[in-house]
């Protein structure tokens, strides 16, 4: 699918460029590099200490500061605004992308670009700090008051956003889901047959704050034999889990956090993801990332994750050791189930190639422009 035209997009997540998380891939994917699906302005900000390779066009914000709340958070809204306002032309930008409706980047948007029209994207981040903190609730409560449309990519988030701001305009609120690079469903890598005799390779990839659920799952290993359990996590996150790993006893291989094209490499080299969110995810892009490279997926069926995947997955309990050690079991010894899951997996991949997702909004930024 060839991506429309639109209006340029001015967009920020006020995170350091390098940051990991979803839904920093998928900002990277839609705005950024020698083609980007959606003409953008994209903006992050500059890190501290040495400068990761940065993708084509993202451009990069020299303000520090950022907080939660209090006095210090209006003052690093100001200062970010005011570093917007004089890096963007507004009359060069047709459409704001708000992302990341509880932090600075999306306040300081509005404020640098007060009267172009907005989309707010709703990301699983926002929902989480929202629910948490009384600032974030207000800011998120702001944006869904002055956007004019609001993108969520499950019906699960929408429900979500509508407990925690119940006054919401529902008439603004569009279901467009994420999606994965089209050229990964169309070439991904070849899946590695596993070796004879050799451990059941299972691999977790990707952040580990709490709500991602990695204590669950060691302590649910540690009942589970025969297993060998991969982590691809940010290294200072990967740290903070040794109390819990010294006493699960599971034999772990530490990856380091992977750039994409190696992860999608390393999917090749495992029998099965697991996936042990506790609370919910905007949608679960690595597991759809996982099944478009032919790896099963085993997952804890919380919001969005549970209607991304559906059938196309292993539900279980990652809170029930006894639950998990049985569905693993089957997955192991019941002749045919993994390969028939891996097709499963494919075909529910490849119904969202990032360049539909890049079409919606652009097509949504059309109507309300």
């Amino acid at each position: 699918m060839t991506p429309v035209g639109g209006p340029l997009v001015a967009t920020a997540l006020d995170l350091p460029a390098g940051s990991p998380g979803g839904s920093v891939e998928l900002f990277l994917d839609l705005y950024t590099g020698p083609k980007p699906l959606i003409p953008a302005r994209p903006f992050m900000l500059a890190p501290t200490g040495r400068r990761p390779r940065q993708p084509a066009g993202l451009e990069l914000l020299p303000v520090v500061g950022k907080c939660l709340d209090g006095p210090a958070f209006h003052r690093y809204i100001a200062a970010l605004g005011r570093a917007l306002s004089e890096t963007i032309d507004p009359e060069q930008v047709g459409v704001l992308h708000l992302q990341h409706l509880t932090f600075g980047a999306t306040p300081a948007l509005l404020r640098a670009l007060p009267d172009r029209p907005s989309i707010a994207l709703v990301h699983g981040t926002d929902l989480l700090f929202a629910a948490a903190h009384r600032h974030q609730h207000q800011i998120l409560t702001d944006t869904t008051r002055l956007a004019d449309a609001i993108v969520v990519p499950t019906a699960a988030m929408a429900d979500r956003l509508l407990q925690i701001a119940p006054t919401t305009d529902r008439t603004k609120i569009h279901h467009i889901p994420w999606g994965i690079p089209d050229q990964l469903l169309a070439r991904p890598p070849r899946h590695t047959a596993r070796p004879a005799g050799g451990p059941f390779r299972l691999l977790y990839a990707g952040r580990l704050t709490p709500e991602k659920g990695a204590d669950n799952l060691l302590r649910a290993l540690a009942a589970v034999a025969g297993v060998e359990l991969s982590i691809a996590a940010p290294n200072d996150q990967f740290h903070t889990l040794t109390p819990t790993l010294r006493t699960s006893g599971v034999k772990i291989r530490y990856l380091g956090w992977l750039r994409r094209p190696q992860l999608w490499r390393t999917f090749t080299d495992h029998d099965l993801l697991v996936m042990p969110s506790t609370t919910l995810e905007a949608m679960g892009l690595v597991a759809l990332e996982a099944q478009a490279c032919g790896l099963p997926v085993i997952y804890q069926p919380v919001p969005g994750l549970a209607e991304a995947l559906a059938a196309s997955g292993t539900a279980t309990d990652f809170t029930r050791p006894a639950v998990l050690a049985r569905d693993i079991d089957r997955l192991r010894t019941t002749p045919g189930l993994l390969p028939a899951l891996r097709q499963a997996g494919r075909s529910n991949a490849a119904r969202y190639p990032l360049s539909a997702t890049a079409n919606a909004l652009t097509e949504l930024g059309h109507r309300i422009s």
